[in-house]
């Protein structure tokens, strides 16, 4: 689903009505400026589910380089370094 465009001078003059629906709908909006993209606007939860998704993703990532780099351990050497904070 595309993002609903929203033109800054409508942003200005309904900011209330706006964050309301945007707090409802939890849905994206694409502000523009002379008719270009300018800026995203988005709810609170959204966001942090966002953040959260893309930490998540990034750490994957740092695994799977990890592992490609063969920077791995074994569950005997896990178990015998995690042993200690028990």
């Amino acid at each position: 689903m595309l993002p609903k465009l929203v033109p800054v001078t409508d942003i200005k003059r309904k900011a209330t009505e706006i964050i309301a629906v945007l707090q409802q709908d939890q849905e994206t909006l694409v502000i523009t400026e002379h008719g270009r993209e300018a800026a995203v606007l988005m709810d609170v939860t959204s966001y942090r589910m966002q953040e959260r998704k893309l930490a998540l993703l990034e750490g994957i990532i740092r695994g799977q380089q990890a592992l490609a780099e063969g920077r791995t351990h074994s569950h005997k050497e896990v178990m015998a370094r995690t042993a200690k904070w028990a």
